[in-house]
């Protein structure tokens, strides 16, 4: 999509629009190789190749920021009196944003902030009707009737003032705080509106902003819009256009950029080593084909200890299978425990097997419910091949 110069060289973050302006006069931009040196031509970004002393530029991602400024702060990027400006709260985010609007010198609040031009005009054009909502104390006390002139709408120098949303919050000694919601915005208006009806503004703070609150923030800090924030600006006004690929916070609710940070190193500190966890499991886990999971005696057999490959887990889960029925009453599990404690004879000799099966028929020496099945079990386990080997002789017999 074509667009004009100076807005493309803006939103890359090289300067403002008007700064933008200079340097085309100034014949320091270049458009597919050729000096350009007029205004209003316009470019299409992704196809055209633009330079800028040189140097090609490349679009910045969207930024969207939400700042609680601090009072006795400018709401501009550089200020000629040397005063703090709202850029030096921002340098962590890694973008030029410039402020959508402005609050006064010694006026707080939310203040939103980015690199997106079509964001900021459209939410700061007239007929966009954006709700700001300020909270104020004033010299006096103030009744709710006092209050009609502001809701109907007060003449200013410049005009008569849209009818507000005006209430009383609380009264402090001989003072009013009162919650006031602008859906224009002209110069110090809040103050202008006090001061025409009587009631001088002494304090005043910023919470929202087309629907973005401060809370949560302190003077000086800010943090990335929500994805739910942006949704609602979009329904509501139309933009931004895209959200995807913008910097933002979670979509749960306000995201603090230092916690953020914090989080984000935690998270990458404890991911690090899953992979090197699960290669040692699989490699203890398996120790070659020559030990297929296969229940057999074999596996009960093989010199690996309890809990080490699948031999062992075989062997530990025969010599459990023994005690099963005396496994409830204490004699039982402590039998178990000693056997599974027991180290293993390291040979495949036969008394080796020897051994292990005498450790086995050992283990349910403890009385208990079912002792003499669990017995007769281990017994049909020991001498399956004596069985039979007798019974084709005792058929033999009958037949001669």
């Amino acid at each position: 999509m074509e667009e004009r110069l100076q807005k493309i060289i803006s939103r890359a973050g090289v300067a403002s629009r008007r700064a933008s302006e200079e340097l085309i006069l100034a014949g320091r931009v270049r458009v597919n190789g050729r000096v350009v040196t007029e205004l209003g031509l316009k470019a299409d970004r992704q196809k055209d190749r633009i330079e800028v002393d040189g140097k090609r530029l490349v679009s910045e991602a969207p930024v969207y920021v939400a700042l609680h400024k601090p009072r006795n702060v400018v709401s501009t990027l550089r200020d000629p009196e040397g005063r703090p400006t709202v850029a030096d709260h921002v340098r962590g985010t890694g973008a030029r944003l410039y402020p959508v609007g402005r609050l006064d010198f010694a006026t707080s609040g939310i203040l939103l902030m980015t690199n997106d031009g079509d964001f900021a005009n459209a939410l700061l054009h007239p007929r966009g009707g954006v709700p700001k909502t300020y909270v104020l104390k004033v010299q006096g006390v103030m009744s709710d009737d006092d209050l009609t002139p502001w809701r109907e709408g007060i003449r200013l120098e410049d005009g008569v003032t849209l009818p507000a949303e005006a209430r009383l919050l609380r009264h402090e000694g001989d003072k009013t705080w009162l919650e006031v919601t602008l859906r224009e915005g002209r110069n110090q208006q809040i103050r202008r509106m006090g001061e025409a009806t009587g009631w001088p503004v002494m304090r005043l703070a910023r919470t929202t902003f087309a629907g973005v609150s401060s809370e949560g923030l302190r003077p000086g800090e800010w943090r990335a819009l929500t994805v739910d924030e942006l949704l609602h600006i979009r329904e509501a006004f139309g933009v931004p256009k895209r959200i995807r690929g913008a910097m933002m916070g979670a979509s749960s609710g306000p995201v603090d950029h230092r916690r953020t940070a914090a989080s984000s190193a935690r998270s990458g500190a404890k991911a690090s080593p899953r992979p090197t966890q699960e290669a040692a499991g699989a490699a203890a886990r398996g120790r070659g084909p020559a030990q297929p999971r296969v229940r057999s005696r074999a596996n009960a057999d093989a010199p690996s200890a309890p809990g080490q490959g699948p031999a062992g887990r075989m062997a530990r889960s025969r010599t459990d299978a023994a005690p099963s029925t005396s496994a409830r009453s204490p004699a039982g599990r402590t039998a178990r425990s000693r056997t599974d404690a027991a180290p293993s004879t390291p040979a495949r000799s036969p008394a080796g097997r020897t051994a292990r099966s005498r450790t086995d028929v050992a283990a349910p020496a403890a009385p208990g419910p079912g002792a003499a099945r669990s017995a007769r079990s281990v017994r049909s386990e020991t001498k399956p091949r004596a069985a039979e080997t007798r019974a084709p002789r005792a058929r033999g017999r009958e037949r001669r």
